[in-house]
C-alpha cells in the first residue's frame, strides 16, 4: 500500500496540481491584501472616509452573555472584490495560454523534402 501511494504520490500531475494549490493560496493572501490594504481605503476615503470591512448590520445586540449577532455585509464586499480580481487574473492567463496554444496548433508543418520533389517534378511534367 505505501509503494502504491509513492507511485501516486511522486506522480507529475499530482505534483503540479500540489504547486498550483500553494501558489493559488498565496495569490489568494495577496489579493486578499491588495484589496483590503491598497484598494479599499482610498475608495473609503473618496466616499467620505467609510471604512467597509466595519459595515454590518446588528441581528441580535450583545448581552452579559453572548457576542451580538450581525451581518458582515462590508467584509463581504471585499471578499467580492477578491474573487473578482482573481477571477480576472485567471481569465487574462488562461486567455494567454489559449493564444500560445492557438499559435503552436497553426504553425504550418514543414512539408518533407520527398514531397517537395514529387511537387516539383508534377510540375516540370505538366510545363511539357
Amino acid at each position: 500500500m505505501f509503494k502504491e501511494f509513492k507511485e501516486f504520490a511522486v506522480r507529475g500531475n499530482v505534483i503540479d496540481m500540489a504547486v498550483g494549490i500553494i501558489i493559488g493560496a498565496s495569490f489568494g493572501k495577496i489579493v486578499s491584501s491588495l484589496v483590503s490594504d491598497i484598494i479599499m481605503p482610498p475608495i473609503g476615503v473618496l466616499l467620505g472616509g467609510i471604512d467597509f470591512s466595519s459595515f454590518a448590520i446588528t441581528l441580535k445586540k450583545a448581552s452579559a452573555t453572548t457576542e451580538a449577532i450581525t451581518l458582515n455585509y462590508g467584509l463581504f464586499i471585499n471578499t467580492l472584490l477578491d474573487f473578482i480580481i482573481i477571477a480576472f487574473a485567471i481569465f487574462i492567463a488562461v486567455k494567454q495560454i489559449n493564444k500560445l496554444k492557438k499559435k503552436e496548433e497553426t504553425k504550418p508543418e514543414k512539408t518533407a523534402e520527398e514531397i517537395l520533389l514529387l511537387r516539383e517534378i508534377r510540375d516540370q511534367l505538366s510545363k511539357k
